[in-house]
């Protein structure tokens, strides 16, 4: 059973801060070099510095990142730039945004962040549905063993078809939000504070016989459960080693996007277009397409059946299609139906595997491959000589994550890309609060 409890969160006073916006940020693993350095330009309390500090030129390796870490949250905390909250709370947590590449008009995904007890997933309470990397997660260890905080939230997933969760934490989302910024995306992100006894117990009452999916933040689940059994080992366990900050979405809102994430091949000794073809026939439908509609002609195909387009630059492009009836035991030998019917899965099987010849570990360490959110952006770097080849996918259905999570199946990294993200830093869980959880 999941079980969820309110805390006191950590967060930033807005008499400390010139403005919330300028100290949160995107989650770590979304901060790319240049936004690294435009959040060092935008605070001396940024975020950045304690998440993903940069290492100065007299550092010893990243040992100093993780100890100058630790010494800012510190002083941070004694400068009381950050404050503790006086008493427990669930906090509704809503985000309205616009569609990447799609229509002005915004939707708003709604949700609430609790502490969350860790499960590992053979308890089948909390389950992954993405494959994760050994380097990021020590990474992130050392970080919570210096910092004993979380800063940022894991995105799960609830069912709740007739939205009763929501309903019961409407009336403390209606007002004037405690915290509210809007990132540099355009996402407005609301925050407010539950703390109505009451309301708090029918809530965790509500989430107990709920399973759980992670939607984004495989590697700092698994991450937290390292840091547990760390402490276990250590003989520091105790309860709030236990748990995790989460922000909890039903799977049923309509706020809910989710967008495909697509594959640049780089750096192969050898890569002939026509060859590529000739070696795809022998599983897909292969068609030659107009870069013009792409995007449009993959949409299409993609609600009949599995594709994926592929760009090689020069006007080479092509629609990659799963014939009909195609006998998926045989395409896909040891493949569960339930995966083997996903654009991802075939992209990653056959188009990388038997075609390309890029093996799993060398997908896993990206030594060929690079990914990218926006279907423009990934023509770009294949006409600019970045990339040998662009593979192209629809995005990942909602059920299709579910059914597999909860069925124990794995989707390779960076299957789904769940939009928008949450901001770290809006609530910090602070393992050492003195005032209890």
């Amino acid at each position: 059973m999941a079980e969820i409890i309110p805390f006191r969160a950590l967060h930033y006073d807005s008499r400390r801060v010139s403005g919330l916006e300028k100290v949160v940020t995107q989650p770590y693993d979304k901060i790319s070099p240049a936004m690294q350095a435009r959040y060092y330009g935008l605070s001396p309390y940024n975020l950045v510095r304690i998440i993903r500090g940069r290492p100065l030129p007299a550092d010893h390796g990243q040992e100093n990142v993780y100890a100058r870490a630790a010494r800012d949250f510190d002083a941070w905390i004694g400068q009381g730039v950050l404050a503790a909250e006086p008493q427990p709370a669930l906090y509704p947590y809503h985000q309205r945004y616009a569609v990447p590449g799609g229509s002005a008009s915004s939707l708003t995904r709604r949700g609430f962040v609790a502490l969350c007890r860790l499960e590992g997933y053979a308890a089948g309470v909390v389950h992954r549905h993405e494959e994760t990397l050994a380097g990021p997660k020590a990474d992130r260890l050392e970080l919570l063993k210096r910092t004993r905080a979380h800063f940022g939230q894991i995105f799960l997933l609830y069912s709740d078809p007739e939205g009763e969760v929501e309903r019961l934490l409407e009336p403390g989302s209606g007002g004037k939000p405690w915290e509210s910024v809007e990132d540099e995306y355009g996402t407005l992100h609301s925050v407010w504070r539950a703390a109505d006894p009451g309301v708090i117990e029918r809530v965790v009452e509500a989430m107990r016989p709920k399973k759980l999916v992670i939607a984004d933040g495989h590697h700092r689940y698994e991450t937290a459960l390292a840091y547990r059994d760390w402490c276990r080992a250590q003989g520091l366990a105790g309860e709030r080693a236990e748990y995790v900050m989460a922000t909890f979405v039903r799977m049923e809102t309509e706020g809910l996007t989710i967008l495909a994430t697509h594959r640049l091949v780089h750096g192969l000794a050898r890569f002939d277009w026509e060859d590529f073809l000739e070696r795809a026939r022998q599983a897909f439908e292969v068609e030659p397409a107009d870069v013009t509609n792409l995007r449009q002609r993959l949409a299409e195909a993609g609600r009949e059946r599995t594709a994926i387009a592929a760009y090689a630059g020069a006007g080479r492009a092509a629609l990659l299609r799963v014939p009909p009836g195609a006998d998926l035991e045989r395409l896909l030998p040891g493949v569960p139906p339930g995966l083997a019917r996903l654009d991802v899965v075939a992209l990653h099987r056959v188009l990388l595997e038997r075609v390309l010849g890029i093996d799993r570990e060398a997908v896993r360490e990206e030594k060929n491959l690079r990914y990218v959110r926006e279907f423009d952006a990934a023509l770009g770097e294949v006409d600019r000589g970045d990339a040998q080849v662009a593979l192209l996918m629809n995005p990942t259905p909602i059920e299709a994550v579910r059914d597999n999570a909860f069925a124990g199946r794995v989707l390779p990294q960076k299957s789904t890309d769940f939009y928008p993200k949450l901001l770290s830093g809006l609530l910090i869980y602070w393992l050492d609060n003195p005032s209890g959880i």
